[in-house]
């Protein structure tokens, strides 16, 4: 198959829709990668039937960018090495002004990475994010990324959500505003593109995920009914029980299809998970304990060694670890730990 045969097949893989965890980053008890671990966790997601991974996003910790840290080439290339020899759609993130989003995307795709989701960026306007996109697009085909402000993001115009859905180059949006007013912007601007079929949207929205995916959206384009869906989700919800995810993604599916037991099932399934993310996203602290949050999650799976992160002060807000208790023991049907502890030895050789 020819680089730009396999390269459309990629896209036509992530088009269908599917699962990508947003990647964490094992680190050991002194901050240092844990590259064991750090496989292990690359393995549980391929094992647990995840089509594809994002590494170097916000999951990831966005100081990994920073070039004095030093570990978005190692991090990146562990993850593509790890899953070599599958059909996983390899993401990277790419964040900051054009040139670094640029070089970075430069980076990923010699690594063997399918396509970039761009981070927004705080110190240009939307002409210029625009044209970021249209820069980095040169390289590999782009992921638009609508990221909540409440972890870096900014405001968008519907506008702008038109302009990014039209380019060529972009064949999804992470719609991750954890606001429906906005994600309703991205829905409208896509449809008004004209390129639906070519513009796949995930759900971002932590919050909002399961009735994110079993609705199917009808926007009115010049006096037109339009419709638009979520394909997959590409989540750091779903960097944990990520075989659980699997599953009620193929529910999804089967709901929209018009299976109303589904429906029904999934629908009565949406407040345990959103509730579970309140708890593992530090909802209640704007978020501030949410990468700690995975990492408890994964620690106590025993897939990660700690909950450590690059910044020392990161870590549970107060009361977070009493809330994953409580939804850890509430909600047992949205775990995989026995999944998980069946494999763990192999993941970690």
């Amino acid at each position: 198959m020819t680089s730009q045969a396999a390269r459309s097949d990629v896209v036509a893989r992530f088009r269908e829709g599917c699962v990508i965890p947003a990647h964490p980053l094992a680190l050991d008890a002194d901050r240092r990668l844990d590259e064991r671990r750090q496989r292990a966790l690359t393995r549980y997601y391929l094992a647990a039937g995840a089509r594809g991974i994002a590494v170097g996003v916000h999951t990831t910790q966005f100081a990994i960018h920073d070039p004095s840290v030093g570990l978005l080439a190692p991090v990146l290339e562990l993850a593509a090495e790890t899953a070599k020899g599958s059909d996983a759609i390899l993401i990277a993130g790419a964040c900051g002004p054009t040139s670094q989003a640029v070089a970075e995307a430069e980076l990923a795709a010699s690594l063997g990475y399918h396509m970039v989701l761009l981070s927004p960026e705080r110190d240009l306007d939307e002409d210029g994010l625009i044209e970021r996109a249209r820069a980095v697009g040169e390289v590999l085909p782009v992921i638009g990324f609508y990221l909540q402000p409440a972890v870096g993001g900014r405001s968008l115009s519907r506008d702008f959500w038109i302009r990014l859905a039209s380019l060529e180059c972009v064949v999804g949006i992470k719609v991750a505003p954890f606001d429906r007013y906005r994600t309703l912007d991205v829905l409208h601007g896509v449809a008004a593109s004209r390129r639906i079929g070519d513009v796949a949207l995930y759900t971002g929205n932590d919050d909002h995920i399961l009735a994110d995916l079993v609705t199917r959206h009808r926007v009115i384009v010049d006096g037109e009914p339009v419709e638009v869906e979520f394909v997959g989700g590409l989540l750091g919800q779903w960097a944990v029980w990520t075989h659980t995810a699997v599953r009620l993604l193929e529910d999804a599916r089967a709901a929209r299809a018009g299976d109303d037991a589904a429906l029904r099932r999934l629908l009565s399934l949406d407040g345990h998970l959103t509730d579970a993310n309140a708890a593992i996203f530090d909802a209640a602290h704007h978020f501030h304990g949410c990468i700690p949050g995975i990492h408890e999650v994964l620690r106590r799976q025993g897939l990660l060694a700690g909950r450590w992160c690059l910044d020392p002060g990161e870590d549970l807000s107060p009361g977070q670890l009493a809330e994953i208790d409580r939804i850890w023991a509430a909600y047992p049907h949205l775990r995989d730990d026995e999944f998980v502890a069946a494999h763990l030895d192999e993941w970690l050789r």
